[in-house]
């Protein structure tokens, strides 16, 4: 009987103990399941804004839409600069690296060495994006696109291109991998021709693909196109003129500058060496650089004009003045100037045309050093010419406070002061439009454009008319002259600057000048840098700079349908072909 009790008593307790783990089981469920319940009510209602903003950061990014780069054109529409779409390839090196075996083939696809690819994609399995090649020609895109492989994608971008190449390389420049400019008006006008890339908002997946557009923040905003000054035939005529006297006399470099008179338009601005900006392996410095606007250079007797203006200007001389030059030479300090010979006495006409230094000497001592200072700077040396121009040199033209004798005779024949071609076609073009100084321009204009008057009319009038006789027979530039039309223009031959002095080997030949001289329309300076290196023979600026001065003007003026000004001394048999008489 007893152990009949305890026996029930036994299942009694324990089916207390069942119930009360029971109880105690379903409390600690019920909890659990209160608290998710909890936690799902506070993510979705308290936090719901929090985690949404946290899971659009992981999938959602705001990516650029590039703006596609104006164009350059010469002033006729030719084009000068364009940008054309490519593909760039790119990878996503956490994705190609799991599909690793098909490396060879995109190693070979690419044309790289497929170890150099390999450690090249496993140092980077930290990022999500990275360029393998960029501007890939489209066909081989296509091809690579075609292999299919994980992780390969390709990005449709723009790259200039320049159909002119190296024949207007120097004064367009060329722009980076990016699409910005980087030399030349690419550079000057990048501002204009950039534009405003776009943007949007995107989700990515894990590996980066955008896999919607959700929102475009911003359109993309077109960069303007240039019309550019440049008349890109004038411009082949210049290149091509230049690089062949660059042959013939086995120069160092060479710049050729032509600048309408009537606008300050430049024309044309070549430089050789020369190089395509298509190649970039041929992005040096020495090749790029535009020596017309950034190398200076003493311009020896091509300034003589600018002397005469300010002794004309000064009331002491007219132009029926005469300078006796005799004996042919002059003791200034402890220099003597000399001429090649003892021309006599000579009128300022005859100093230009003979090149005299002497006279030029005479001339300039016996003027105030301001007056001729004055000259000079608003004739535009020693300061940039104003077109914004990247690189631009501002030439040197020392205060006339610190001139002495010796220092003004050797300025009055283009010693001591250094100026750029751009500058020195500047001055010449502000005497060929009748002292009227122009801002030199870049962009295509319309129209006669004002200046301001730093010459007097009648005074430039007088130093046009001097400068025929420099072309005309017995003048140091015979060459220059062209067939029915008047030149007027001025030679330059100045020994370089070396250590210790000026070297007897080393020359620099200019010839700059104005056409038609009855009423100039074009100025042109050309300028040898060392022709015949250090062979000695011919580099005097009439016999090696103004050929090539008449054969890019001779086509020019043609080109411009500018009508002649000398049919009088045209030869019958030419006057008898243009007619078209057999």
């Amino acid at each position: 009987m007893n152990s009949r009790l305890k026996v029930r008593s036994n299942e009694v307790t324990q089916t207390r103990n069942y119930r009360w783990r029971s109880l105690l089981v379903f409390g600690l469920v019920a909890l659990a399941a209160s608290g998710l319940v909890a936690r799902a009510v506070e993510l979705q209602l308290v936090e719901h804004g929090f985690l949404a903003k946290q899971g659009d950061d992981r999938s959602m990014r705001v990516v650029k839409i590039a703006a596609h780069r104006g164009a350059i054109t010469d002033r006729y529409g030719e084009p000068l600069a364009v940008s054309t779409p490519v593909d760039s390839v790119w990878v996503n090196p956490q994705e190609l690296n799991d599909n690793i075996e098909q490396l060879p083939r995109l190693a070979k696809a690419l044309k790289q060495d497929q170890q150099l690819l390999a450690r090249h994609i496993s140092s980077n399995l930290d990022r999500e994006f990275l360029f393998l090649v960029r501007h890939m020609p489209p066909e081989q895109a296509v091809h690579i696109k075609a292999l299919g492989i994980p992780g390969v994608y390709l990005q449709r971008e723009y790259r200039r291109y320049f159909p002119a190449g190296e024949v207007a390389g120097h004064v367009v420049g060329f722009t980076s991998m990016d699409d910005q400019g980087q030399e030349g008006l690419e550079l000057g006008y990048d501002q204009l021709l950039n534009g405003e890339d776009g943007a949007k908002r995107v989700i990515q997946d894990l590996f980066g693909h955008q896999v919607e557009n959700v929102e475009s923040i911003r359109a993309p905003r077109p960069g303007r196109d240039l019309v550019s000054s440049i008349d890109l035939r004038i411009q082949y005529l210049a290149y091509r003129e230049l690089k062949s006297a660059m042959q013939e006399y086995r120069a160092r470099a060479g710049s050729v500058v032509v600048v309408d008179v009537e606008t300050g338009e430049v024309l044309a601005m070549v430089n050789q060496p020369s190089y395509n900006p298509n190649d970039r392996e041929q992005f040096k410095p020495g090749l790029y650089r535009n020596r017309a606007a950034t190398d200076i250079f003493e311009p020896g007797s091509s300034v003589k004009p600018f002397i005469i203006a300010a002794a004309l200007g000064s009331g002491q001389y007219n132009a029926e003045s005469v300078v006796d030059t005799s004996p042919g030479f002059m003791q200034v300090g402890n220099r003597v100037e000399e001429d090649e010979k003892n021309f006599g006495v000579i009128d300022l006409a005859t100093i230009l045309a003979k090149s005299s230094n002497v006279g030029m000497a005479k001339v300039a001592l016996s003027l105030k050093p301001e007056q001729i200072w004055k000259t000079l700077t608003d004739l535009g040396l020693g300061q940039v010419t104003g077109n914004g121009y990247p690189g631009e040199a501002a030439g040197m033209l020392s205060n006339y406070s610190h001139w002495r004798p010796i220092g003004i005779a050797t300025l009055s024949h283009g010693y001591g002061l250094s100026v750029t071609p751009l500058q020195l076609a500047h001055a010449y073009a502000t005497i060929g439009a009748y002292g009227m100084k122009r801002p030199i321009s870049f962009e295509r204009t319309s129209g006669l454009v004002p200046g301001e008057q730093v010459i007097d009319k009648k005074i430039a009038r007088t130093l046009i008319q001097f400068m025929e006789h420099v072309v005309e027979k017995g003048g140091t530039a015979t060459r220059a002259s062209l067939i029915g039309y008047r030149v007027s223009g001025k030679t330059g031959t100045a020994e370089k600057l070396i250590a210790g002095g000026y070297s007897t080997e080393k020359y620099m030949a200019v010839f700059a000048g104005l056409v038609p001289a009855s009423h100039p329309r074009l100025a042109t300076v050309v300028v040898i840098d060392e022709p015949n290196g250090e062979a000695g023979g011919v580099h005097q600026g009439g016999t090696v700079a103004a050929p090539v001065f008449a054969s890019v003007m001779s086509g020019a003026l043609r080109l411009m349908d500018i009508a002649p000004d000398d049919l009088q001394n045209v030869p019958a048999a030419t006057l008898v072909q243009a007619n078209g008489i057999p």
